[in-house]
């Protein structure tokens, strides 16, 4: 006899922590998702686990503070094998018709995965806002900085610099600085007074506050040279010998530069929408994250039906709350199928995310994104990597052709057509044609996500028994 379970065919795209608690909810009602996530091995970019086989480093070592919780969500994840449908190195780049196309990366080889609900926890990555010099070799975002050293084991250079703003900043700096890299600086854009006048909202989560105290404090006694209330200036280096040599920056109206070797930068994090966008969902502009995101109800549900959304995917909301979005969302789906759940534990998870939203705000008060940052760009920044447009190219899309929409703008410059698709360069791009316009950065709009999400070969084999 058929039931409501037999017709549900869960995929969850991402297997960080809302990916993983998500599984785990829809295995403990009876269900087998398939879960397809980019990684090799799952733990998504905050527990992101080194390749099998690796020499070994301790968890503590690895993860921190959150070491437990990174072990918590591993133990969990591994606990499923045999019970889901597990593909590893796996894009998802394109979605349409309740199935997604999915190249699994090691074989180059394409196949078709259908679904009858989907929860997309598809992560965050750098919010990036260029400075000149940034495309010198030895210039990595911060979360790239992060992944050599958590999955390769290795530093971005022997004497590196920090810069941006963020909680992500202060944790990499304080990782490396832990692994035995001389960390030079660490510059924010951030003022103690933002800091400060945050306080008490990021005292609603006091053991997350403490551990951002902790980080500064154990650089400060390390003797790590902290500057808040920067602008960063320029990346110093020769591109014909392909190495940075230093940075400068400005304070108190006076420059300064630094040596280094390798330069780590970012502007806190903002959310993959991609996928969401090519599944038809409505997007909202969000003003905590300063981005258009896609809508979503109190459990995940998205504006399409059988789509949910989980994690910094749909808003940076941290690890903790990932893990609880992504076990709400399944709740959800199954509830939505006439799969009895614990409604107690549902409401539980909506207070706990519904807290979580006040030490948010207080995050985007004591790390702002500089509001000044395209005012000060020169002509000749190179703002989008892939198509080398500059910022200059942009002003004179908008003051030649009246450009005042973001996909116009990228249809006169080019903005956002390469390989990243504006992962990289979309928000500079924004905050440059807002600026330019003299608009509220909402008004602009945002890229709209187009398939292939990311680069793929432009043949790909069909996986075995597929057709696709």
């Amino acid at each position: 006899m058929t039931t409501a379970r037999d017709d549900i065919r869960p995929v969850i795209v991402g297997a960080g922590p809302a990916g993983v608690r998500a599984a785990q909810t829809l295995v403990a009602h009876g269900l087998r998702p398939t879960v397809i996530d980019e990684a090799p091995r799952a733990g998504g970019q905050i527990y992101r686990r080194p390749p099998a086989g690796l020499a070994q480093r301790t968890a503590r070592t690895l993860y921190g503070f959150e070491s437990k919780r990174a072990d918590g969500v591993h133990a969990a994840f591994d606990a499923l094998q045999g019970r889901i449908d597990h593909h590893p190195d796996s894009l998802v780049w394109n979605a349409q018709d309740h199935g997604l196309d999915v190249m699994h990366n090691p074989t180059r080889s394409n196949r078709r995965v259908p679904y009858s609900h989907l929860i997309v926890a598809t992560g965050a990555t750098d919010r990036v806002l260029p400075v000149p010099g940034w495309t010198l070799p030895g210039v990595y975002t911060l979360g790239g900085a992060q992944v050599a050293l958590k999955f390769q084991g290795c530093a971005i250079g022997q004497r590196v610099v920090f810069m941006g703003t963020g909680p992500l900043l202060y944790l990499v700096a304080y990782q490396y600085a832990k692994a035995g890299v001389k960390v030079a600086a660490v510059l924010d854009t951030a003022r103690l007074a933002d800091q400060l006048a945050a306080t008490p909202a990021m005292l609603t989560q006091p053991a997350v506050f403490a551990k951002g105290v902790y980080y500064v404090g154990w650089l400060r006694a390390h003797g790590v040279p902290l500057h808040g209330g920067v602008r960063p200036l320029r990346v110093l280096g020769d591109e014909a010998q392909g190495r940075v040599t230093g940075v400068a920056w400005q304070y108190g109206g006076k420059e300064r530069t630094l040596d280094c070797d390798a330069v780590g930068f970012g502007y806190a994090l903002r959310s993959e929408t991609q996928l969401a966008d090519l599944l038809g969902c409505r997007f909202d502009y969000a003003p905590l994250h300063r981005a258009h995101l896609p809508v979503r109800d109190a459990a995940g549900r998205a504006s399409v039906d059988g789509v949910y959304l989980a994690g910094d995917g749909a808003g940076i909301m941290g690890a903790d709350a990932a893990e609880w979005a992504g076990e709400r969302a399944a709740l959800a789906l199954l509830a939505d199928n006439g799969v009895a759940v614990d409604t107690a534990r549902a409401a539980e998870l909506e207070r706990k995310l519904d807290r979580i939203t006040g030490f948010r705000h207080g995050l985007e008060r004591a790390f702002p994104v500089p509001g000044d940052w395209a005012a000060h760009a020169p002509d000749d920044l190179v703002v989008c990597r892939c198509e080398n447009v500059t910022a200059g190219t942009l002003r004179q899309a908008v003051a030649s052709a009246g450009a005042s929409e973001l996909n116009r703008l990228k249809a006169l410059s080019r903005v956002g057509m390469g390989r990243c698709q504006g992962r990289m360069c979309g928000v500079a791009a924004a905050e440059i044609l807002a600026h330019a316009t003299q608009q509220p950065l909402q008004q602009v709009g945002r890229l709209r996500g187009q398939a292939p999400i990311k680069p793929i070969p432009i043949r790909l084999v069909p996986a075995e028994g597929t057709g696709a």
